[in-house]
């Protein structure tokens, strides 16, 4: 799960002053920097990091954008899923307690890539390799968020909520960040904790996690690889660099990443039409999930018939429109 949130009031005023936040004893670290194309990297020197509050220091460790995703897909996934009048109560205690496990888990997979974070522009002035803080801190941090938002879950919501939260924070941690530096197929597993936010809402509203949940988990983890391929061929040769075994690093031409856009693009489609089917919404729903989807398709075939980083964005920017546009006509079209 890669999200942050507000941590335990006890953790986020640990560090007020700098106790445990410190620069690197060296002001200034080697960097392999290059033009942007693969096998032309030439070294170059990082500057000292700019000064920074407490608090955007944190921001970045817990990943504060992509917080944002993950409260907002278990949200979804909660209101989608509750039957009658939201119990809105209910639906805060699960973004508390989700936040602090995605906080944790954000912490920890840094904790983890510090030394490939370091090799990377993109990533370099994260809290570990620019020596804002120290791995000690970091570890501290992470465990105690993510073990108080699984209790917290397990207490304030139900326990299938907590055990798939459990689920995605081992998944992520322990198989797709070791993955990304053995095989491409990263990807593909990384799509499974990143597609079950939705699921712990659904798992707290139901209670369980048979029936349609499960449709909306498949909506976001088809929709992740084409948003990451478009990532990963902006950012191929920073990969190539840290040692990321992505897709676009091993297919130079482009052939196999585009495909890979197309192929999930296009069963994506049906997948966004099965909440209308299964009776979860109404038929504004799936018009518009219809043109959204067909406008995702449009815009992955347009990647693929010229691989440019132009196309590139182009597709990321659609993904990134895509996803909360399909959320907000599942929550306004929802059947009652």
């Amino acid at each position: 799960m890669k999200a942050t949130a507000p941590i335990a009031e006890s953790l986020s005023h640990a560090e007020p002053a700098g106790a445990l936040v410190g620069r690197d004893a060296s002001p200034r670290r080697p960097y392999w920097g290059g033009s942007g194309h693969l096998g032309e990297a030439s070294l170059s020197v990082c500057a000292e990091p700019t000064d920074k509050s407490w608090l955007a220091i944190y921001a970045e460790l817990f990943k504060v954008r992509l917080t944002g995703l993950v409260l907002l897909t278990t949200a979804v996934g909660f209101y989608v899923g509750f039957r009658g009048p939201v119990n809105y109560l209910l639906m805060l205690h699960t973004l508390m307690g989700t936040a602090l496990v995605a906080s944790g888990a954000s912490a920890l997979n840094q904790l983890f890539e510090r030394d490939y974070d370091a090799r990377m522009r993109r990533t370099q002035d994260r809290p570990l390799p620019s020596g804002r803080m120290q791995p000690q801190t970091v570890l501290l941090v992470g465990i105690t968020s993510s073990i108080f938002g699984l209790i917290y879950l397990a207490r304030a919501v139900n326990l299938t909520a907590s055990l798939v939260s459990a689920g995605s924070l081992l998944i992520y941690l322990f198989i797709y960040t070791p993955l990304k530096r053995v095989t491409w197929l990263n990807t593909a597993v990384g799509a499974i904790p990143g597609a079950l936010p939705p699921l712990i809402g659904w798992a707290a509203a139901r209670g369980g996690l048979a029936g349609a949940g499960w449709t909306l988990f498949a909506i976001q983890a088809f929709w992740q690889i084409p948003h990451f391929m478009a990532i990963a061929w902006l950012y191929r040769a920073e990969y190539a660099r840290a040692g990321f075994k992505m897709l676009p690093v091993i297919d130079p031409d482009g052939r196999r990443t585009s495909r890979q856009a197309i192929v999930f693009t296009l069963g994506l489609l049906p997948l966004s039409l099965s909440p209308y089917f299964f009776k979860l919404t109404g038929p504004v729903y799936l018009t518009g999930a219809l043109i959204l989807g067909l406008a995702f398709l449009w815009s992955a075939v347009q990647f693929a018939r010229r691989l440019s980083e132009s196309r590139a964005r182009q597709l990321f920017y659609v993904s990134i429109l895509y996803l909360p546009l399909l959320l907000a006509l599942m929550v306004l079209d929802k059947l009652k």
